[in-house]
């Protein structure tokens, strides 16, 4: 499923004295079968902006009484589509869509609340399903959802989600979103709170889901390491606007700009820039392997002696 943004703005408290403009003339495409990232400092308009891709706020034309912005320019026309979900048309189907678009929340085990991991995880397919399931289908649905996200069904089925370990009721928290086996799945910052295996065990499961249950991967993070190992794109928010959309490659090369924004830049740009000031360049991807090995290939081809008499480290 294709994601088309184009003129999206969005106000919150309007014409109230805690008016803030979240999201100011967006315009965003997320081509099918990528992991993208969507950065941003808090306040720069990138969650509401994902809380649009699944209806979670509406447009205005979607719902039934809407009013014409009369302060928009009029010729200014609002396009936001996922696949062929028109989310402007107030016809627009948007059970379906959120069978489509799967949505995890910041520290999503804080949402678990049913009994069982059974009960828990079953409760979005039955809420999104146009027809009735029978139990032998939910079973089916289930099983393979929470086996997706490396847990034993059997083991875990009829256990209380409150009973299981953090990472386990993470996991439990995800299989529930992907009962449905949405075309996105969008995280909102997935390794939150974790510790550093933690946060490779979920990146690892984001892909597993990736090659074989959801076709788009959309990660909300400040983790700017995470971004440059894991996503093939990513777009800078700040102040309710985009400012990049590049491959994290080519993204994390405006370090300065960056910095200006108030965000971060991955370890191995910092090292890249470090190494630069001493004369040493080093064109990598950014992620910890490619840094590794263009630094070795570097050393190999520059002896240590020739690098000294260079002045270099």
């Amino acid at each position: 499923m294709r994601i088309v943004a184009e003129h999206l703005f969005y106000t919150y408290n309007p014409k109230s004295p805690f008016e803030t403009a979240a999201l100011r003339d967006v315009s965003l495409t997320i081509e099918e079968g990528e992991f993208f990232g969507i950065i941003g400092h808090t306040g720069s308009g990138k969650s509401t902006f994902v809380q649009h891709l699944n209806g979670l706020i509406r447009l205005p034309s979607s719902l039934k009484r809407s009013r014409p912005n009369r302060k928009k320019d009029s010729s200014v026309k609002t396009v936001l589509k996922v696949g062929d979900f028109d989310l402007a048309d107030k016809k627009t189907d948007f059970r379906a869509l959120r069978k489509s678009v799967g949505m995890v929340f910041q520290y999503p085990e804080y949402q678990l609340f049913a009994e069982t991991v059974r009960e828990d995880v079953a409760f979005g397919l039955k809420n999104f399903s146009s027809e009735k399931l029978s139990e032998e289908q939910i079973d089916a649905a289930v099983r393979a959802a929470v086996e997706v996200v490396g847990l034993d069904y059997d083991e875990m089925k009829d256990k209380s989600p409150f009973e299981l370990s953090g990472g386990q009721k993470r996991r439990v928290a995800i299989a529930g979103v992907i009962v449905t086996r949405p075309e996105v799945l969008v995280l909102d910052e997935p390794a939150a709170g974790l510790d550093p295996l933690g946060k490779q065990e979920i990146m690892q499961l984001l892909h597993k889901l990736h090659r074989e249950w959801c076709r788009t991967v959309i990660i909300v993070s400040h983790d700017m390491d995470e971004i440059s190992e894991n996503c093939t794109r990513a777009a800078v928010f700040s102040e309710g606007t985009v400012r990049y959309v590049l491959p994290p490659r080519e993204l994390f090369c405006h370090a300065q700009e960056l910095t200006a924004m108030g965000l971060d830049v991955p370890l191995t740009a910092k090292l890249v820039s470090l190494l630069h000031e001493r004369g040493i360049d080093i064109e990598c991807d950014f992620t910890a392997a490619d840094f590794c090995e263009k630094v070795l290939a570097y050393a190999a081809a520059h002896p240590k002696k020739e690098r000294d008499e260079g002045g270099e480290a």
